[in-house]
């Protein structure tokens, strides 16, 4: 097999192996509903394999960025119906991934009375919301009770998802966000039965996973993990820790049948990733993360090598809409620029030149 070959992960055909990773651009308007510019953005990138979407958000409570698209409303989810529409109508396939901010927040920017986490502690740090910077708050510790209810508003916001044309959703396990949260002893430090041992810490996200899995069918739920990544004071230093939490959490999930399981971590093809992947025994995406740009050779030889059945690719998916034919004819590609990831217009977003430009 090699990267520009088909690949099927549960119900998910995929025509190649490059995966769109999930990549915040903050284009949506101020209500969360995407517009002209997300339709345009993800249709010219519907020929990479599978586009996984920016993180949305299943609830006002669970926003994490002014700009951020949701799927918590009608309008949002007509917003995403467009599209799917336009991405299916260039023969694309596309997944949602489904992102509780967590304490990654401000009431500015949700509009709530309380950000939520699994314990009272705060970032160090300042959130950017309309207003300007402002230091993160102490979030309101969630009771077991409030945790059903944000189970539900997930599983509502998958059948949202799938109702507008998105052929999966993507659990958001990672990058110090809600469900990662849970994961770490350090912003985790809760003692009733999603605190304390390895095992507590990943029984949230087991039981997220199981109830979106449940109610619109495993093989088109996917989950998205970054052990070790340690950002936004989600930290993972113990290395026994983290295996027992990752064991744990792969030992709670394998048996759905999902779909995939994305792992960004910076040595995908290390014992920490594979060994994770020998536990899960289903298809692996893998991405190298943000430290490095996932090159055409990395991801080749990650392919062809058997580390990984697909590659997630974020920068360059950003720069170059027809990333997979010029890989394919190792044509030369389009440099991301930084300065325009994050905004509100078209720059860096929809006009990045096209190989038949």
């Amino acid at each position: 097999m090699n990267l520009f070959t088909p690949v099927t992960l549960g119900d998910l055909q995929l025509a190649n192996r490059v995966v769109m990773a999930p990549l915040t651009r903050l284009r949506a308007d101020a209500s969360g509903v995407p517009g002209d510019l997300i339709v345009e953005h993800y249709a010219q990138r519907a020929s990479i394999g599978m586009i996984v979407t920016e993180g949305t958000y299943p609830s006002a409570e669970s926003r994490a960025y002014p700009g951020q698209p949701g799927i918590a409303t009608k309008a949002q989810a007509d917003g995403w119906q467009r599209v799917t529409d336009a991405v299916h109508a260039k023969g694309g396939l596309i997944v949602m991934q489904l992102m509780h901010g967590g304490r990654v927040s401000h009431t500015e920017i949700t509009g709530t009375d309380r950000i939520v986490a699994p314990s009272a502690i705060a970032i160090n740090g300042e959130a950017h919301t309309p207003n300007g910077k402002a230091p993160f708050p102490v979030p309101h510790a969630l009771t077991s009770a409030e945790l059903a209810d944000v189970r539900d508003e997930f599983v509502a916001a998958a059948k949202r998802a799938v109702a507008a044309g998105l052929d999966g959703v993507e659990v958001h396990g990672a990058n110090g966000y809600l469900l990662h949260e849970f994961l770490s002893p350090v912003s985790n430090q809760r003692d009733d039965e999603y605190g304390g041992s390895p095992e507590n810490r990943a029984r949230f996200v087991i039981e997220v996973t199981t109830a979106i899995a449940d109610a619109v069918g495993a093989g088109r739920v996917g989950i998205r993990l970054s052990p070790m990544h340690n950002i936004q004071d989600v930290l993972e230093l113990d290395r026994g820790d983290v295996t027992a939490t990752y064991d744990a959490l792969i030992d709670g999930i394998a048996p759905l049948g999902l779909a995939y399981l994305s792992v960004l971590h910076s040595e995908p093809a290390g014992e920490l990733v594979q060994d994770i992947r020998s536990r899960f025994d289903g298809k692996i995406i893998v991405n190298s993360g943000f430290g490095q740009v996932t090159t055409r050779e990395e991801a080749l030889a990650l392919v062809e090598d058997a580390h990984a059945d697909a590659v997630a690719v974020g920068r360059l998916a950003i720069a170059n809409p027809d990333l997979v034919e010029r890989w394919q004819e190792q044509h030369p590609e389009n440099e991301p620029n930084a300065a325009t990831f994050y905004g509100s217009g078209p720059e860096g977003y929809v006009d990045y030149p096209r190989l038949s430009a």
